[in-house]
Parts: structure tokens; C-alpha cells; sequence
């Protein structure tokens, strides 16, 4: 951020401050600046709050004091940092914000609009902490100049936590303006990382930009999305939509036309809740068949022998209830093994705790140290991370077409998931003295294959990806269905 006011100070032969406000201006955006600064110097100058209009404002006896003729060039910009101006002699000054006429110290940008220095403290104060504005504009009614830092900083005088938090909002708003960069979203971090390969809407379509905090191993994320998890291998449109998919309420409309029907007459919704297929609509009370949904009248008592059960619109309403009962089966079949390994995922801590439990009686039954015990936590750690791979591949293969490419792709989820069940069992087995080394010797061979299925597993589809191998049974961004 430092070089690119640096930068621009240098080119248009401005100071900092004055550089610094352009460039907010323009959203940090270097090269349309500079174009269209040396088309129209004064008119961006203008429009970034920096000089005042050329047209003079109309002369206001409560809010302006004594305006001096003063010519702003663009090459001086530093005229329009802050200056302490007093009133003329034998005039006291009134502020307009707090009508004292004590204050000896006064405040203004360009524009020549005066405020004692404490009502600019606290406004710049509460625009900082309550906004968190780090645009400020003049407090007149109708200016737009804005406040350059060195001036936000005088106003502020000795309240250093604002300052900081002014200059924390200032780069907050370079980060924001940069499709490279990226707070790290974990609570109470404020690094920032950057990630060129997913600066671009078209590269989320071919990779799944994880990736680390320099803060800690553990703030791991994805670049490209607002999901605060690694969801590889699945990109970052598919699992929006499944996360979508989770939240709102289709599904239940799945189950309502899966297990219920609607009456004949009123169209009301009616579940039955009997074995008799008399059925009675409780709002308009029409009596009906729920095999054939036919007037109950025409059935007489042989209700069991319905003569219209093949009848082409009975044919058809089964029919539909058949596909919303079988496309509910397909989502519950994808969905539970989702939410199975996301509930592993947070049961995680209380592995932990008792894996460390069963590696100190480890370290007592036995010649180990606490180093050479460590292959639990390895394996542990593994395991909770390729769970975490299995999570989104169920997300993935639920929108994936039927093909060969996804028998494939679900040939390597099955194979990952059996080592790692396979792995969950060697970590949960009861310790016994006297196998402790084979134990060891299993668990940390079972480790190394479920990490190799994992990258197998992830550079498939991540190449799976970039060849354009992967088709979908819906619409996702970034991919063109032939």
C-alpha cells in the first residue's frame, strides 16, 4: 500500500497524504488513476474531496468565517492539510457545532470552514470508533472535502487507539479494494494473505484455493468463497449451492410431497394418518379415495378393489410422488453421510483429548518416550483431515452426472474412507502392554497409506478439474453444459 502512494506521489508531484486520498478514491486502482488524473488533473482532484468546486460557494454568515482568496494548485496540494486559523481581531469566534465562543483553537481543511478543535476531535473520533469511516469529510452542511490523514491525525492529538484504528480501516479498505488479498477470517487475526491465482472469477472454475494464515498452521481457508473451512475437492460454486441447499427449505417440501397428498377439491395439504383409505378433507369435507384420489362415492364398499387405480391420471400422480420420494432418497443418502463426517469433524477436540490420554498410558506401559508416542497424534490429525476431504466429496458426487467419471471418483472416495475407518479403529483400540509395538508399527503404516489415499483422492479431482473431466446434473457457475 506504502509504494503505491509512493508511486502515484512521485508521478503527479503530490504529498502523501494528498496521494493517498486519490488512490481511496479510485479503490487503490493505480492505473485508471493515472489516466484519469492526466486527462482532467483539477476535475478527479475535485471529485476525491481534495480541492473545493470552482464555482464559490454562496457566503453564509453562521457557517463560514472569513474566507481568504487563495488559489489551490494541484502541484501545492499540501495547502489543504490541516490549519489552525483564529478569527479576525476584535471578533470572537462562535463554533457552529457547540456555539462556544471560548475556544481559542480552530480547525479547517481547503474549503475555509471553521470548527473549534475539539468539536473536529470528537467528530473524527466518533466517525472512526462508531462508523468506522476512514472517509471523513468536512462537517459543513453540503462539503465534501475530505480530511487527509496528517489532518485526521492533528484532530485527533493525543488519542493514539483512534489513530490506530483510522490507519486499521484505511488498510482494511486497500485489502478490500485488492482481488489478491484477503483478512484471514479466523477471530482476533489480522493477518492478511495473498492468493494471485484466484484474483479471477473464471480460475474458481479449475482450482480450489486453500489457503494458510502466517499467524498459525491451523487458520486454514478457502481464498475464493465466504465458507471459512478447506471444502477441497469440491470448488467453491458447487459447495455453495450444497451448503444452499442445506439451509433452506426445499428439502422439507421434498418430504411434504413425498408423504402427503392434496385433496381433489380444495387443494389442501392432508397426510394420512390411518390405514383406512376413506379419507375426509378436515376444511371442505369431500370425501375421497387416497389410492386413486377419486370421489369415495363412486367406490361404493369395495374400496380395496379400486377400478380406477390404473387410470392415467392415478398412473401419473403416483408417478410424481415416486420421483419426489426417490429424489428425497437421493438427497438423504448424500446428506447423511455428509453431516456424519462434519459431526466426527467436531467431535475432534474430545478425540484429541483422549488420544493424549491413551499416549501417556502408552508412555507409562511401555519403553517409549513422549517423542516416540507421538504417532497417535499424527494419525489423528490425519484422520480428522481426510474426514474432512470425505465431507465435501459426498457434496461433490451428489451433483456430479452419472458416468464414468463419477464411478471413478467414487471408486477413490470409497477407498479413502474405508483406510480411514480403517484407521479410526487401530486409534480407538483398547491399550494393551504387550502389542504396544505392533500398535505402533500398524498405525503408523495405516497413517501414511490414508495420507496417500488423501492425495490421490485430491490431485484426481484437482486434475479432474483443469482437463474439464467433471460434468454436473445442474447449472454451476463457470461451467457450460454442452
Amino acid at each position: 500500500m506504502q509504494q503505491d502512494i509512493e508511486h502515484i506521489s512521485g508521478i503527479f508531484g503530490v504529498e502523501p497524504d494528498i496521494a493517498s486520498l486519490l488512490l481511496r478514491y479510485m479503490n487503490w486502482n493505480k492505473e485508471r488513476l493515472i489516466e484519469k488524473y492526466m486527462d482532467n488533473a483539477h476535475a478527479v482532484s475535485t471529485a476525491a474531496g481534495i480541492v473545493p468546486p470552482e464555482k464559490s460557494p454562496e457566503p453564509s454568515c453562521s457557517q463560514i468565517g472569513p474566507r481568504r482568496s487563495s488559489r489551490l494548485g494541484i502541484s501545492k496540494p499540501s495547502k489543504s492539510k490541516a490549519s489552525e486559523r483564529s478569527p479576525p481581531a476584535g471578533e470572537p469566534f462562535v463554533c457552529p457545532i457547540c456555539f462556544d465562543d471560548t475556544q481559542q483553537e480552530t480547525l479547517a481543511l481547503a474549503c475555509g470552514h471553521l470548527f473549534c478543535r475539539a468539536c473536529w476531535g470528537a467528530y473524527v473520533s466518533s466517525k472512526v470508533r462508531t462508523e468506522a469511516e476512514s472517509w471523513i469529510t468536512c462537517m459543513a452542511e453540503g462539503c465534501a472535502l475530505v480530511a487527509p490523514d496528517s489532518f485526521v491525525r492533528t484532530a485527533l492529538g493525543d488519542d493514539a487507539q483512534t489513530w490506530a484504528r483510522f490507519q486499521e480501516l484505511v488498510v482494511r479498505h486497500f485489502v478490500s479494494c485488492m482481488p489478491n488479498l484477503k483478512y484471514c477470517p479466523y477471530p482476533s487475526c489480522s493477518y492478511t494473505v495473498s492468493c494471485p491465482a484466484a484474483a479471477s472469477k473464471s480460475a474458481l472454475a479449475t482450482i480450489v484455493p486453500t489457503v494458510r494464515c502466517g499467524a498459525s498452521g491451523a487458520h486454514v481457508f478457502c481464498f475464493g468463497c465466504a465458507i471459512e473451512t478447506d471444502h477441497r475437492p469440491v470448488i467453491c460454486a458447487v459447495a455453495k449451492m450444497w451448503l444452499q441447499k442445506c439451509r433452506d427449505d426445499s428439502e422439507t417440501a421434498n418430504w411434504i410431497k413425498s408423504n402427503t397428498k392434496e385433496c381433489s377439491k380444495c387443494q389442501s395439504t392432508i397426510e394420512k394418518n390411518g390405514g383406512c383409505n376413506h379419507m375426509t378433507c378436515k376444511k371442505c369435507k369431500y370425501e375421497f379415495c387416497w389410492v386413486c384420489m377419486g370421489p369415495w362415492s363412486e367406490h361404493g364398499t369395495a374400496w380395496y378393489s379400486c377400478n380406477r387405480y390404473d387410470e392415467k391420471a392415478s398412473v401419473d400422480a403416483r408417478d410424481a410422488q415416486s420421483k419426489s420420494r426417490a429424489s428425497l432418497e437421493r438427497y438423504l443418502h448424500y446428506y447423511n453421510r455428509w453431516a456424519n463426517h462434519e459431526q466426527s469433524a467436531r467431535l475432534s477436540a474430545e478425540l484429541y483429548a483422549k488420544t493424549e490420554q491413551k499416549m501417556e498410558e502408552m508412555q507409562l506401559a511401555s519403553a517409549l518416550s513422549w517423542i516416540e508416542v507421538q504417532f497417535m497424534r499424527k494419525a489423528v490429525d490425519e484422520s480428522v483431515r481426510c474426514r474432512g476431504t470425505l465431507k465435501w466429496t459426498y457434496s461433490m458426487a451428489y451433483y456430479l452426472e452419472k458416468g464414468n467419471e463419477k464411478e471413478l471418483f467414487e471408486d477413490n472416495q470409497r477407498d479413502l474412507e474405508r483406510a480411514v475407518e480403517e484407521l479410526s479403529e487401530l486409534i480407538e483400540s483398547p491399550i494393551d502392554p504387550e502389542v504396544i509395538m505392533s500398535l505402533r508399527q500398524k498405525v503408523t503404516d495405516k497413517t501414511v497409506y490414508v495420507q496417500k489415499r488423501n492425495e490421490i483422492m485430491l490431485e484426481d479431482t484437482a486434475r479432474g478439474f483443469l482437463e474439464g473431466r467433471w460434468t454436473w446434473n445442474v447449472d454451476v457457475e463457470g461451467f457450460e453444459k454442452d
